[in-house]
């Protein structure tokens, strides 16, 4: 029983905190029918709706067709590396930064391995992590604080790409720049299975679903209505994709929900955190964001301030930095931590070299612009 909690504890890192914080806020603000203001259904039915459509892609191979695609044009290691950095921060945009890495870390690692390359595999993999977290910004669904901040702020889409698509734009550059740096070698990529395309007919229903469920992220469609469609279709045609969902992620969100909630209406709380943020709230984002993660934080921090830009902008560049800046960081490090010859000690501190130098090249980029 106490592995199993252990187990659980390390699995579910950020539910388990989010789920502390909410008992401990309760203590503050006694539980009440107030409660139920505070949880913002459309992001998680919109999360609900993409978590399942991305999860029925990836039954279909899309995502590993299109990388067996890319990757077998490839004739050497600098061309190799681009599309394997560029691939989780394209991809991200649309299945989020935790889905692109948790598709393209174990499949960057077999490639490495067929072509006799392992030796890159802990600087490509720290290259696409932060590709997949820089990538996501780019889109209000690439990110779970996207999708939030976007809804909550009531933006429009004018708005949010205003203020992310020049940050992203940069760090497309910075990232081509960084595979462009590595060494040439002639290398062939060649793969024993051929991946094709499963489920067709599934594949173009997800695709519909998937267009209908940004309809309503941009507020075309009501997220309610596109929330029935989609779980009813989908427990008529493809019913084990329900089961594919991150439930967790949504439990999470609900426990930092209330908590948020809670500390909003503590008047000494309020009080201090409207004061931080009206200072800066962008650094404050950034520096909340390494140590709570970026989701949370932005959550949290929503409710003391009008200021959506500098809080969008700095939750998304607060990504880089710790390895919880950003919870989908750590899915690659233990994915990468997982294989053979693994080198723990180079992986974290290349990792935080380079997240430094992208947080401090992007902050400073975006306080300029």
């Amino acid at each position: 029983m106490k592995q199993k909690m252990i187990a659980f504890f390390k699995s579910e890192f950020v539910l388990c905190i989010a789920a502390f914080c909410a008992v401990i806020s309760m203590f503050f603000v006694p539980p009440s029918a107030a409660y139920l203001e505070y949880i913002d259904l459309r992001t998680l039915c919109l999360l609900f709706c993409l978590m399942a459509l991305v999860a029925g892609f990836g039954k279909c191979n899309v995502f590993r067709l299109l990388a067996q695609t890319l990757l077998s044009m490839q004739k050497n290691t600098r061309g190799l590396s681009v599309v394997l950095i560029l691939l989780p921060f394209f991809s991200s945009m649309l299945i989020t930064n935790d889905v692109a890495l948790i598709t393209f870390v174990p499949f960057t690692l077999l490639v490495l391995s067929m072509c006799g390359h392992m030796e890159s595999a802990p600087v490509l993999i720290v290259y696409q992590t932060i590709a997949a977290n820089l990538g996501s910004m780019a889109t209000p669904f690439g990110n779970p604080q996207n999708l939030f901040l976007y809804a909550n702020y009531e933006l429009s889409a004018g708005d949010f790409f205003g203020t992310v698509v020049p940050i992203a734009a940069v760090s497309f550059v910075c990232l081509f720049l960084c595979g462009m740096t590595r060494k040439s070698e002639a290398v062939t990529v060649t793969f024993t299975e051929k991946v094709e395309l499963a489920h067709p007919k599934l594949c173009l229903l997800f695709a519909a679903l998937f267009i209908l469920t940004l309809l309503s992220v941009f507020h075309v469609v009501h997220y309610a209505v596109v929330t029935v469609i989609v779980a009813v279709l989908l427990f008529v045609f493809s019913k084990d994709l329900l089961g594919e969902v991150d439930y967790m992620l949504l439990i999470t969100f609900v426990c930092f929900f209330v908590f948020a909630g809670n500390i909003g209406v503590i008047p000494a709380v309020n009080e201090a955190l409207s004061s931080v943020m009206e200072k800066n709230a962008l650094i404050t984002s950034i520096l909340a964001s390494q140590v709570i993660s970026n989701v949370p934080a932005a959550v949290l921090l929503s409710g003391f301030t009008e200021n959506w830009q500098a809080l969008l902008a700095g939750t998304n560049i607060g990504g880089l930095g710790t390895p919880i800046a950003s919870m989908a960081s750590l899915i690659s490090l233990k994915l990468y931590m997982k294989s053979e010859g693994a080198k723990s000690g180079f992986y974290m501190m290349f990792f935080t070299i380079t997240n430094v130098i992208g947080l401090v090249l992007l902050t400073g980029f975006y306080l300029v612009f």
